[in-house]
Parts: C-alpha cells; sequence; structure tokens
C-alpha cells in the first residue's frame, strides 16, 4: 500500500483555484470592511457628518484598489 504513493505526482489544480479564491475574497473583502467602518466612523461618531465620512471613505477604497489589485507578472 505504501508503495501506490509518488510524490509529486497529485493534481492539485482544485487546491490552487480554492486557495486563490479564499486569498482573493479575503482581500477584497477586508478592504470593503475598512471602507465601510471608516465611513460609518467618521459619519456617526465625529461631526464631519455624511460627505465627512463619505470622501475619506472612497479614497481609501481607491488606493485599497491600486495597491491590492493583482500585479501583472507578479507570480512566483
Amino acid at each position: 500500500m505504501a508503495d501506490d504513493y509518488h510524490r509529486g505526482e497529485m493534481d492539485i489544480h482544485e487546491q490552487v483555484a480554492t486557495y486563490n479564491a479564499v486569498m482573493g475574497m479575503t482581500k477584497w473583502g477586508s478592504l470593503a470592511l475598512a471602507v465601510a467602518i471608516l465611513a460609518l466612523v467618521l459619519w456617526f461618531c465625529t461631526p464631519a457628518g455624511f460627505i465627512g465620512g463619505l470622501v475619506p471613505a472612497l479614497v481609501l477604497l481607491v488606493v485599497g484598489i491600486v495597491v491590492l489589485r493583482d500585479k501583472k507578472g507578479g507570480g512566483h
């Protein structure tokens, strides 16, 4: 039975796809959560108001998208 296992011969495409999906959801979900928290905190907990919370949240969103997007040729 131990002879049936051959190291490095297993097809791992499904595991790689699942890993990439989880990492993508974590990355973009964290950005969405950070934007929502920033907007709500500035809106309700400071005298900045709705616009004072919306503008910094949109700035964070744009910066986050630029920083977190997939780079071309970034593979190992």
